[in-house]
């Protein structure tokens, strides 16, 4: 009867930790984000851009397109898309709409500029709607779940599991980051030891030299 007991508690805390685990996976496929969409009021002057800080090998989507309420009005604006090394990933001029989808090479802010053409838009500012979407937001669950014939429970796993290797993707990703910021602070604080000690030490010398300079000086006029 005892062993009988025992089986079912240790049953209860394994299904207890099960539910947690699970609800734990929720969370954070929940928390993480999923894309997102940005309303930008782009000036008759002027440049309106938005960045994001993206580590390499990631897939990255994106769509946009111009919001009028005035359908006499066509308003048309140019695009670029350029990597932190300013190297040129997608360029449009004249359009109401558009997309790109590119994989980085490269860590680091991803910039996407706006201006409205001139002449095109009355002189009112011209309304862009960007979606914009990354890793695991790219993914194609239901053409994934047709291919691979997963349904129900196995396709929220399979969502779960890509929700986890993108949150500990970023992880490494941010250590690494923090471990160069350190390494480069420490290269800092050395170097600026080294300036100091060297500046120290000229205005050492340089004191010697002027007391000597006074001494031979004061001795040749017979003044000491």
């Amino acid at each position: 009867m005892n062993t009988i007991v025992k089986f079912e508690n240790t049953t209860k805390k394994m299904s207890a930790k099960m539910r947690h685990g699970l609800t734990t996976a929720i969370l954070l496929f929940i928390l993480l984000p999923s894309g997102e969409a940005i309303w930008l009021d782009v000036p008759t002057t002027g440049t309106k851009c938005v960045s994001e800080e993206i580590q390499s090998n990631i897939v990255v989507l994106a769509d946009y397109i111009i919001i009028s309420e005035d359908h006499s009005l066509k308003p048309t604006i140019s695009a670029k898309v350029t990597s932190p090394y300013g190297n040129n990933l997608h360029h449009s001029e004249n359009v109401t709409h558009g997309e790109f989808a590119f994989t980085t090479k490269e860590s680091g802010n991803y910039i996407a500029c706006f201006w409205a053409d001139a002449k095109s838009h009355g002189n009112k500012d011209v309304s862009i709607n960007v979606e914009w979407k990354t890793g695991i937001a790219t993914k194609d669950w239901a053409s994934i779940a047709k291919r691979e014939k997963l349904e129900g429970v196995e396709l929220e796993i399979r969502k779960l599991e890509g929700a986890v290797e993108a949150i500990h993707e970023n992880l490494i990703y941010l250590r690494n980051k923090e471990a160069d910021m350190r390494t480069v602070s420490e290269k800092t604080n050395s170097r600026v030891a080294w300036c100091s000690m060297m500046s120290l030490g000229i205005c050492i010398v340089v004191s010697g030299l002027q007391v000597a300079y006074l001494k031979h000086y004061f001795e040749k006029k017979k003044l000491i």
